[in-house]
């Protein structure tokens, strides 16, 4: 039996981790197309069919409220924060308060945030920090579904933006905190059934073994907070 997984890429080395475990104890085979967020929302507006979707839980949803994800279904796997990267060796910015992080948009050469959730609210901030004009033409970015820590590795971004989970794992950065508290930005990657998924109780048993100790666990280990 084959569980079809939509996912965006922030839960991946996690998942990567815990879904073997799974196939092998349920017996069950999982089949994962990685996007980004953006590529998603594509996807499922274009009418491609999954038995289970995991997404930002605003996006998950936004896809209930189509009708595409069954109303109900969600389950929030786990958190994020938004963190902070330079190039492996680069000297590291103070990113302590909003104030010495905006003095550190300002003074990099190039600053790198995606489409994705940790993008669209980089651009905010950017935006009520007051620092638009200046930061907005040192903006750099990767496709949809990209890993910002790949352009700060090779040097096209001097610091890059994105969730802790999705900055962690990357070589040749230096991963250097999360934004400060006072403007930090969380989000909840959830998953749902899609309405229509020709194995849900197979899908079922997927999403509870990803919500055991033991996989809370796993996610913590690869930058998550659980849910």
């Amino acid at each position: 039996m084959e569980i079809k997984v939509l996912s965006s890429i922030a839960t991946r080395e996690a998942y990567l981790e815990l879904v073997p475990q799974f196939e092998q104890a349920a017996g069950h085979k999982v089949s994962t197309t990685w996007a980004g967020t953006t590529a998603i929302m594509q996807r499922m507006a274009a009418g491609e069919c999954y038995d289970l979707v995991i997404i930002s839980s605003s996006e998950l949803d936004e896809l209930t409220r189509q009708g595409k994800i069954v109303s109900g279904s969600r389950v929030d796997l786990a958190k994020s924060g938004i963190g902070v990267a330079v190039r492996a060796g680069a000297p590291r910015p103070d990113i302590r308060s909003s104030e010495a992080l905006k003095q550190a948009l300002l003074g990099a050469k190039t600053v790198g945030y995606t489409s994705g959730p940790s993008g669209v609210y980089m651009a905010g901030l950017i935006e009520r920090m007051g620092i638009a004009a200046e930061v907005k033409p040192k903006h750099r970015t990767v496709p949809s579904g990209g890993t910002v820590g790949t352009i700060v590795a090779s040097g096209d971004a001097e610091i890059g933006f994105q969730q802790v989970s999705e900055l962690v794992h990357i070589s040749g950065i230096d991963y250097i905190g999360p934004l400060p508290p006072e403007v930090q930005c969380v989000t909840i990657f959830s998953c749902g059934m899609q309405a229509g998924a020709t194995q849900p109780d197979a899908a079922k048993a997927l999403v509870a073994y990803l919500t055991t100790p033991a996989a809370k666990h796993v996610m913590k280990k690869h930058g998550l907070e659980t849910a």
